[in-house]
């Protein structure tokens, strides 16, 4: 144990669950999603004949999502703490596993390359070919031989989830709406989950009600405590800022937790909506579930006016009476969800 804490690998649940994961995401997003919203605009704006620019920004969010490997590989690897050679080499092992396995496959690729080339890091006297060998190889070895059943198996996953929501959209809306945003607002990542579950269709949108309410839900509910700064940093940033705050009184959970759950019916009963992986496990940060939602289902004023009720104002008015409600009865007090800002 020794020469594993040496190395700077700790075996542990919240490491390769909550930190690789988080990582995970910030490159994903900096590559996959970012490029989408990019490709997507320069798509929309080709309507318009704008001469070259569309296209200029069709083929750079082409680009950037066709980098989400090495994306997720350095992603995680400086997640992980990995020493220069195994960072830079991580970017063969994300890729590798990208093409091999998606997402997940270039997750557990990265992984577990940066693992054991922080083994071998700095160990021998040829460590600047050392190390990135064993990095890339096992980083390949993992693309070619677990990437792709892992994959797989997300895949089968998310298509029974999605399959048991277009059969039961009641009841699965609200399972998928719950579970997803209670997972954006915990410290793992929503949209690594979404992705790697390639979750779309009626599911994912749900599973946007859900995300959206977290967050927008926190913002408002908490505004009196962190004013216009709090709102835009929970409403449109990220609802994991209130993880501490839970720690301490786990009630202030419950009224954006309802607002998804009385919100999923109307968006997989009554309107049906849809979304795209990207687009799932977001909620409302930067705006990317909304714009994702539009992608999927086309622009419409009728589609804005939707997006609009479920995602922000539904999830504000029904988190602000719980809120309220609670505030009087004594459940939750004044600074419970004041956050560092």
């Amino acid at each position: 144990m020794g020469f594993l804490k040496r190395k700077g690998i700790e075996l542990s649940w919240r490491t390769y669950v909550i930190t690789a994961l988080s990582y995970m995401a910030l490159g994903l997003f900096s590559s996959l999603i970012i490029g989408l919203i990019i490709r997507t605009v320069g798509e929309q704006l080709g309507r318009f004949q704008l001469g070259a620019f569309p296209i200029f920004l069709t083929e750079m969010g082409g680009l950037a999502m066709g980098l989400m490997g090495p994306a997720i590989g350095v992603a995680v690897a400086y997640g992980l703490k990995a020493p220069r050679l195994v960072l830079f080499a991580a970017v063969v092992s994300g890729a590798a596993g990208a093409q091999l396995g998606g997402p997940a496959g270039a997750f557990v690729s990265a992984l577990l390359s940066t693992e054991i080339g922080k083994l071998v890091s700095k160990e021998t006297k040829v460590d600047i070919i050392v190390t990135p060998f064993v990095t890339i190889a096992v980083g390949f070895f993992v693309a070619n031989f677990i990437g792709p059943a892992i994959q797989s198996g997300m895949t089968k996953f998310g298509s029974l989830v999605m399959w048991a929501t277009e059969q039961q959209p009641l009841l699965m809306g609200i399972l998928v709406a719950t579970l997803m945003g209670l997972a954006l607002t915990a410290p793992i990542s929503s949209a690594a989950i979404a992705i790697m579950l390639e979750l779309e269709g009626i599911a994912a949108g749900a599973a946007t009600v859900g995300c959206a309410a977290q967050m927008v839900g926190f913002a408002v509910s908490s505004y009196r405590e962190n004013g216009v700064s709090g709102l835009m940093a929970l409403g449109i940033g990220t609802s994991m800022l209130q993880v501490p705050n839970i720690v301490r009184n786990p009630l202030i959970l419950v009224p954006p937790t309802v607002a998804g759950i009385c919100l999923a019916p109307f968006a997989t009963v009554v309107f049906q909506m849809v979304n795209n992986p990207a687009g799932a496990g977001m909620g409302t940060s930067g705006f990317v579930g909304q714009i994702m939602t539009f992608t999927a289902m086309g622009f419409s004023w009728n589609i804005f006016f939707i997006i609009l009720f479920l995602h922000i104002l539904g999830p504000a008015i029904i988190s602000l009476v719980i809120s309220e409600w609670f505030r009087k009865m004594n459940l939750i007090k004044l600074g419970d969800m004041k956050i560092d800002q």
